[in-house]
């Protein structure tokens, strides 16, 4: 059997990952205000979302024990400033039940363990635990969008550096010019007008954001292979970058 080889995350790696790392995101359930959703975590085709106990689609999902017909909107943003912050935008739609009350610490606790997160502890001080079942999700970012059945998302995980890539970006957007500067040669040259930002860091590479006078451009930078762990990440950008011996991440 052959296996189909990738320089980038799949759609359904991307939803996974802009999931947990979430900054903004809104539930909208019809008849009800959108609300304010602070954690979303993943398991399977199923997402589990922290809203304000008070909220309206609170009321309803207790008040429908078959589950009402919802969409989770996702927005997920650059962590630096840029003209444009949105990197992409990731709805999930299916359908909303509550949580029992009496489990939803439990279940905190379980996904605190793979995904801690500190909108957790606000679970029984003004915020709950709704439970939504993915019908289908759908991604959009600056390529274009992407419909992605929800077995396919179960079966996906986050990138391995999501619980760090903003602090990573910030860092070398603040204080690695130099670095950014070689990758940037990369590019093709009728990008090389603009500003250059780092917009992105995964396992397979490096995206750039460049801001130029008519518009924005993304441009994805491969890796030579995808790594796992923060040394090959590390050893992966100098190489990339021409500067073996440069400290491309904060320790």
């Amino acid at each position: 059997m052959t296996h189909a080889v990738t320089d980038h995350p799949s759609d359904a790696e991307l939803i996974q990952t802009a999931c947990r790392r979430v900054t903004g995101a809104t539930l909208a359930v019809e008849g009800a205000e959108t609300a304010p959703v602070n954690v979303i975590h993943l398991f399977e085709s199923q997402a589990f979302v922290l809203v304000p106990t008070d909220g309206e689609a609170m009321l309803l999902a207790r008040d429908c024990p078959d589950g009402l017909a919802a969409m989770v909107e996702v927005t997920d943003c650059a962590p630096i400033d840029l003209r444009e912050r949105v990197r992409s935008l990731v709805w999930l739609n299916g359908h909303l039940h509550a949580v029992p009350s009496n489990l939803e610490r439990d279940l905190a606790v379980e996904i605190a363990a793979e995904h801690p997160d500190d909108g957790l502890l606000d679970i029984g001080h003004g915020h709950s635990m709704l439970r939504l079942q993915i019908d289908s999700a759908v991604i959009a970012t600056a390529s274009g969008a992407a419909s992605v059945p929800a077995a396919e998302l179960a079966g996906a995980l986050p990138d391995p550096f999501w619980e760090y890539e903003s602090d990573w970006i910030a860092h070398l957007d603040a204080d690695h010019a130099d670095v950014v500067g070689q990758l940037a040669r990369k590019l093709p040259r009728q990008l090389r007008t603009g500003r250059v930002r780092p917009l992105g860091l995964d396992r397979f590479g490096i995206r750039f954001r460049i801001e130029g006078p008519t518009g924005d451009s993304d441009v994805r930078l491969p890796f030579a292979r995808p790594v796992s762990d923060v040394y090959e990440l590390s050893q992966a950008l100098r190489n990339l970058a021409g500067c073996p011996f440069i400290n491309s991440l904060p320790d």
